[in-house]
């Protein structure tokens, strides 16, 4: 007689004293990352036959591709999909083991997150697209917004890392895409070097953890870290460090964030919005699931490295920020480049607290995400659409941006608002308040007193630039004479993701509880 056992993802059956290894799987779970992956193949094989005045149709596939991955989280949304596990036999139990891939409500909103982010870029590039190859760009675009969106689902080690350079491999030859352009060439090594190292260092980690677990499953780690010999407590603690230290580079942690300011300065803006957005995504999403998930049982190593790490990277980030002169080329994008290094710091107070208390606070992290992804891809935006009349994007720059362009100034004061945590920003507000919380209820006062002090420094820089769109235009008496200047015809789609970003950030900061519920719903 034969029996069958079906469990989610698995297909079992049993026939005298054998068990298949055969394993079903869910379709519906793995489709965000599958269809972006197919998508991207599309237009790959697309770009071949399209003659080049065609080219823009690639732009408009690849946005339907991300539009659809972003609808088939709907679904989804009951966070209970797994598929990829270890069958009943391979235990050795009779009974389903881990899984190598869960959507859980975790992995859905940073999906949401990083599909969106990379939704936002595609509408930033379409104006500039011609500047570029465009069956490249899109390709590599969609590669790397599969592996972002593959990695937060993940659950063993393995998958992981390959999510985790899916996502980072094309980011380098999208940096490096402005072909003759030495400081794209130069900011795309630096990033590519940077990243390789970090992986290095990664797989040392993995390679220990495996070492003395035996396995690759974030869960089945936890469980066999609570009981490591005496003689592997060694190994397992430095394992863990290297893992910790890889994933520091890829958040831009300080002191392994020395390649970013660079990287984005070189970056076409686009992408710089994107490894700002989707990048830190990816980053934090990984660390918190080997910080979580896989590490619990030596939370007294990570919890510590990352409360300090943490203090270091705000601090870091916000007085290079406030050293920025106004009238350097591309000072705009540095003082974003700096500021995003900043912005992980505070991203990494929740991760540091939850080694202290309970893995509720993930939510904070996560809220914080959310919020800084709208307003951030908003301010490169704005970059981006003066960076067409001013291709120095220097700070000095945007002076006067009100009176020509009085919606464009009023979206980026709100963006620079939000980013500093001050009203009309309350999103902003709400989003540092939940982390400031976060640290007070783990007991590390002392983080949140640099925190608290690192605010207050950025005040200065966010309200200097926004006091700079408001000022009256600096004249010459050559100025004076001369006729008023043409007004260049700005992308629609570029106007249209300015829009949305700050409709978007309008909305969540009358509703600022909305975000916070939706990323405090129980996450694993």
């Amino acid at each position: 007689m034969t029996t069958a056992v079906v469990t989610p993802g698995v297909v079992t059956t049993a026939a005298d004293s054998t068990t298949s290894l055969v394993q079903s799987v869910d379709w519906l779970a793995i489709a965000p990352p599958v269809v972006v992956a197919a998508v991207a193949l599309i237009v790959l094989v697309a770009d071949l036959f399209l003659p080049a005045e065609r080219k823009q149709l690639l732009g408009w596939v690849t946005m339907a591709g991300l539009v659809a991955a972003l609808a088939l989280l709907v679904p989804l949304r009951d966070g209970d999909h797994s598929t990829f596990c270890l069958t009943a036999a391979t235990t050795g139990t009779g009974a389903p083991g881990a899984c190598s891939y869960t959507a859980d409500h975790f992995a859905l909103v940073i999906q949401a997150l990083v599909l969106g982010g990379a939704l936002l870029t595609a509408l930033l590039s379409l104006g500039d697209i011609r500047r570029f190859p465009a069956g490249e760009f899109w390709f590599l675009l969609l590669s790397s917004a599969s592996g972002a969106a593959l990695l937060p689902a993940a659950r063993d080690l393995a998958t992981l890392v390959v999510a985790l350079e899916l996502a980072s491999l094309p980011a380098f030859a999208l940096v490096g895409i402005k072909r003759g352009d030495r400081r794209s060439s130069e900011a795309a090594l630096k990033f590519f070097l940077s990243s390789v190292v970090a992986t290095a260092v990664m797989l040392l980690g993995v390679s220990f953890v495996y070492a003395t677990t035996g396995t690759l499953h974030l869960t089945e780690i936890a469980a066999r870290l609570d009981d490591v010999p005496g003689q592997l407590d060694t190994l397992a603690q430095a394992g863990v460090v290297l893992t910790l230290v890889g994933f520091a580079f890829k958040t831009a942690a300080a002191p392994f964030h020395f390649w970013v300011p660079d990287t984005y300065v070189g970056a076409p803006l686009p992408v710089a919005a994107y490894l700002s957005v989707v990048g830190k995504a990816v980053g934090f999403s990984g660390l918190i699931l080997v910080t979580v998930i896989a590490f619990p049982a030596y939370a007294d190593v990570w919890g510590p490295a990352l409360a300090v790490l943490a203090a270091l990277t705000m601090t870091t980030g916000n007085v290079a920020a406030l050293r920025q002169n106004a009238t350097r080329a591309r000072s705009a994008v540095r003082l974003l480049a700096w500021s995003s290094v900043a912005q992980a710091g505070y991203l990494l107070v929740p991760i540091a607290a939850a080694a202290y208390s309970s893995d509720e606070h993930i939510g904070s992290t996560v809220a914080y995400a959310l919020m800084y992804a709208v307003v951030n891809l908003g301010a490169f935006a704005v970059a981006a659409l003066v960076a067409r009349t001013n291709p120095g994007n220097r700070i000095s720059d945007y002076r006067g941006l009100y009176a020509t362009r009085p919606l464009t100034a009023l979206a980026m004061a709100f963006f620079l608002l939000c980013l500093a945590g001050l009203p009309p920003g309350i999103v902003g507000l709400f989003a540092k308040v939940t982390v400031f919380s976060a640290a007070v209820d783990a007991g590390l006062g002392w983080l949140a007193v640099v925190m608290a002090v690192n605010v207050v420094i950025a005040l200065y820089y966010y309200l200097q630039w926004t006091a700079a769109l408001f000022r009256a235009p600096e004249e010459t008496a050559a100025d004076e004479a001369a006729p008023a200047p043409t007004r260049h015809r700005v992308p629609a789609s570029l106007t249209a993701a300015i829009a949305l970003t700050a409709v978007v950030g309008v909305v969540l900061s009358g509703a600022p509880q909305t975000v916070l519920r939706f990323a405090a719903v129980n996450l694993f």
